[in-house]
């Protein structure tokens, strides 16, 4: 029950407190990283003059040490480790996703010939390879061997390019060249092993029968081209005389139980899924799902610049992008490289209140996602997820809670404000009244709130 840093709980909840957090934060960040220290002591000083790009790369630098203390702070330093852990091993999975099943497995066979292949009998020459079953075909069973399959696929694919360096090496040397490498094309190949996992994705990814068996997985799946026109595909219409409804199929019917929720969200898998799936465009100033995705500028007759307009879909609704412009792009690439509390701690930057956002509320941020012709990025699972795995630590609540008062990556009140001597009423406690009650408070003002229920 004793915080790090001589710190009380007390102190979590009033500004003097919070000033001893900021403080002792910058402490650890300056013996740990002085460069880091000047950098965001400076941005703090006067964060107008840091472009949009020095500012993502600020955040991203300070996310692990976030983590960092936050962990000191709550004595949970082993735990946060762990969860970093849980993150990193799952990263193969999304490796190989990218590069051996949707390009190099995609590209060898076509529909047609993925679907003539024996994908059953190939699932069961590669389960004493990757040492996973898939047993009943249960979730459970599917997820851990896509984790076996792809950990192995990257230990061949390493062992593959060792054998056939060593191969254009030996070449080389015999044809009398200095340099030991072969003029040729390269000799190596995908080994035994590689060819198997290579048509069993192949079957997996394109075939009717793949696609059933890994149904609940991540790995053997591509992203879905969008047709505006047609965005439920398992949706089938009906004719009853001259009137057509459309029907979801029953297997994809989920009955609600009372009040019980019918989407308890993605995974931990499912939203690194997500944050891999993203191309992390912050760093291009392209990250349309935060700033709106716009159409190219144009010019008026005197040669001056008009500010773009943002682009329509075809039923004409504006893609603007996310209403708090939060920084998603970030948040992902924090996410990716196990910092489960830096990205929480990006999202709150702009989004404090994430627990009333996520997969359930909105979704303006995937409608201008980049990928506009295929599925966008899910970044509301992601934003839930993210918020989920740190809840879930020792002390979940009051990280979160605390990242909410006093965050070190909100450049322009890291802590409340002093008490402004104001008090405000603010009638109706719904998003909109404790969205507002929480700035209202956090700009040091006595808010008392009220609400007919």
């Amino acid at each position: 029950m004793k915080l790090g840093f001589g710190l009380d709980f007390a102190g979590l909840y009033n500004r003097e407190g919070l000033e001893k957090v900021d403080a002792a934060f910058l402490a650890e960040l300056a013996a740990s990283d002085m460069g880091l220290w000047a950098r965001l002591t400076d941005a703090r000083r006067e964060p107008a003059k840091l472009d949009a790009k020095a500012e993502s790369q600020l955040l991203l630098d300070l996310a692990p040490h976030t983590d960092d203390f936050l962990g000191k702070l709550f004595g949970i330093s082993a735990e946060v480790s762990a969860l970093a852990e849980r993150h990193h091993e799952l990263a193969p999975l999304f490796e190989v996703k990218r590069q051996f099943v949707q390009r190099a497995a995609a590209k060898a066979f076509d529909a047609a010939a993925a679907s003539a292949l024996d994908g059953e009998k190939l699932g069961i020459e590669l389960e004493p390879l990757v040492g996973a079953a898939l047993g009943d075909m249960g979730k459970d069973a599917i997820a851990a061997f896509e984790l076996a399959f792809a950990r192995h696929v990257k230990r061949w694919q390493a062992d593959d390019a060792a054998a056939g360096a060593v191969k254009n090496t030996a070449a080389g040397a015999a044809a009398g060249t200095s340099t030991g490498t072969s003029t040729g094309a390269s000799t190596s190949t995908f080994s035994g092993a590689l060819d198997l996992a290579l048509r069993y994705a192949a079957w997996a990814l394109q075939s009717e029968a793949g696609k059933q068996r890994h149904h609940s997985g991540l790995l053997f799946k591509a992203p879905l081209k969008i047709d505006p026109l047609h965005l439920i595909d398992h949706a089938v219409d009906r004719h009853d005389g001259a009137i057509t409804t459309f029907t979801i199929k029953p297997e994809h019917i989920r009955r609600r139980e009372g009040f019980k929720l019918t989407d308890h969200g993605t995974s931990l898998a499912g939203a690194l899924d997500q944050a891999n799936y993203c191309i992390w465009c912050h760093k291009q100033g392209k990250d349309s799902c935060s700033k709106g995705l716009k159409e190219k500028p144009v010019k008026d007759a005197n040669g001056v610049e008009a500010p773009a307009a943002f682009k329509k879909t075809v039923f004409g609704v504006k893609l603007a992008g996310c209403p708090l412009e939060e920084k998603i792009s970030e948040f992902h690439a924090a996410k990716v490289a196990g910092h489960a509390i830096g990205a929480l701690a990006i999202i709150t930057v702009d989004n404090p209140l994430a627990a009333a956002t996520g997969h359930r509320i909105c979704n303006d941020c995937m409608k201008a996602c980049i990928y506009q012709k295929q599925a966008p990025v899910d970044i509301p699972q992601a934003e839930t997820r993210t918020l989920k795995v740190v809840l879930e630590l020792p002390w979940g609540f009051e990280i979160y809670s605390l990242l909410t008062r006093w965050n070190p990556l909100n450049l322009r009140t890291p802590y409340p404000q002093e008490s402004s001597g104001k008090r405000v009423l603010v009638a109706g406690m719904g998003p909109a009244g404790f969205s507002l009650s929480h700035y209202l408070m956090n700009d040091g003002h006595t808010v008392v709130g009220i609400d007919g229920l």
